[in-house]
């Protein structure tokens, strides 16, 4: 003789003594037919099963089942349900003061090593707060923890509009939602319009200017102004550092005390341009135009080209008092009847270079290099107090 249990759905135990006799098969038809079920296999109660009646001895317990992994019933006395009711059973969460209804398997189930996962796989593990309503409490933003809420009910990624994506990425990296956080850059990456390197053309330009006050300081920095035309325009104080204006026209353009650092005024055309307290250390004006340019300020500013490329540059006839062009190379450029009294090219290089015409006056030449230049019918004589090259 041995008791039988079986363990239904709602842990209820359900015993009775039969005799044991004939093959395993007879057993789970008696078995069957005393319990009212289809029994499919036997354990004993340590979970062991039993596949062959000659394991079974006298006034042994053993416990039937339908097809159902075995169950401890030694576990406080909790069934089934109880047991795996942990990843199943229903729960409000209070997310940043919204509520949302969902299972323990929706928060377990799809990303079991997450945070998630960790706070709600086994009830009271971390000690979870509850507001006077029951929810757990979760203090994090409501509408970035929608869409993953319902990534891991139904694995779709679903965002409303407005909602930000970097939003719910920062929710996905907290939360731990590694599948998720896949699927987000992506998503951002797709939503980010394609580079634009295309140049700003005059209308665009012109549009921008009139729609900022004239006090304000604008920044042009790093901009592709490449083949513009923006010649004759009021682009006083913009700063243009390392803005692109290769063959740009700047023809009679105010550039006073504009900012051109490092920028590129390769192949540009600036004749008449005012440049006045200009900067434009380090430039690239390499074949570019500046033919009859007004560097000299009336109140003192003095325009700074130190470290600039002029190679081949075209400035005849531009006044130029006390211009800085300190280790400049203006290799083969034209600088007659420029107006360079004061001027500082100590270290600059001036071969080949036409100064024809100029007034050098208190120029300071020290270190330049003049190999080749040119000085025939200067306006001042150039006294060569200071060592050349």
């Amino acid at each position: 003789f041995l008791g039988l249990f079986l363990l239904t759905a709602s842990s209820s135990l359900l015993p009775q003594v039969v005799a044991v006799y004939g093959t395993l098969s007879d057993l789970l038809s008696v078995a069957s037919n005393k319990l009212g079920i289809k029994a499919t296999s036997f354990y004993n109660g340590k979970g062991g099963l039993i596949d062959d009646i000659a394991l079974i001895r006298d006034d042994d317990v053993l416990f039937v089942c339908e097809g159902e992994p075995f169950i401890d019933p030694q576990t406080d006395g909790r069934a089934q349900e109880e047991l795996t009711g942990s990843h199943t059973d229903w729960l409000t969460l209070n997310v940043g003061g919204r509520y949302f209804t969902t299972t323990r398997s929706t928060l377990v189930n799809k990303e079991p090593d997450s945070m998630l996962a960790h706070m709600f796989k086994d009830k009271d593990a971390w000690g979870n707060k509850q507001d006077p309503r029951g929810a757990f409490l979760i203090d994090r933003s409501p509408e970035y923890f929608e869409p993953i809420l319902n990534y891991l009910r139904h694995g779709q990624l679903i965002v409303n509009d407005g909602i930000n994506l970097l939003g719910v990425l920062e929710e996905a990296r907290f939360f731990g939602i590694d599948s998720l956080i896949e699927h987000l850059e992506v998503a951002i990456k797709n939503s980010q319009p394609a580079e634009d390197h295309s140049p700003i053309s005059r209308k665009e330009f012109v549009r921008f200017l009139l729609a900022t006050p004239t006090k304000s300081e604008l920044r042009c920095q790093g901009l592709n102004f490449s083949g513009a035309d923006l010649s004759r325009l009021d682009l006083r104080y913009i700063n243009f550092k390392m803005a692109n204006l290769s063959r740009c026209n700047l023809a009679h353009a105010n550039l006073c005390c504009a900012n051109l650092e490092r920028a590129d005024l390769s192949g540009s055309v600036l004749d008449c341009a005012n440049l006045q307290g200009v900067k434009m250390l380090c430039s690239n004006a390499e074949g570019a135009s500046l033919k009859g340019c007004n560097f000299e300020d009336p109140s003192g500013l003095k325009a700074n080209l130190e470290g600039a490329n002029l190679k081949g540059v075209d400035m005849e006839g531009s006044q130029m008092t006390g211009i800085n062009l300190r280790v400049a190379t203006l290799k083969n450029a034209k600088l007659k009847n420029c107006n360079l009294r004061g001027a500082t090219l100590a270290g600059t290089d001036l071969e080949n270079c036409d100064l024809s015409g100029c007034d050098l006056q208190e120029a300071n030449l020290r270190g330049s290099n003049v190999k080749g230049a040119i000085f025939e019918e200067m306006l001042t004589p150039l006294h060569m107090s200071q060592s050349v090259r």
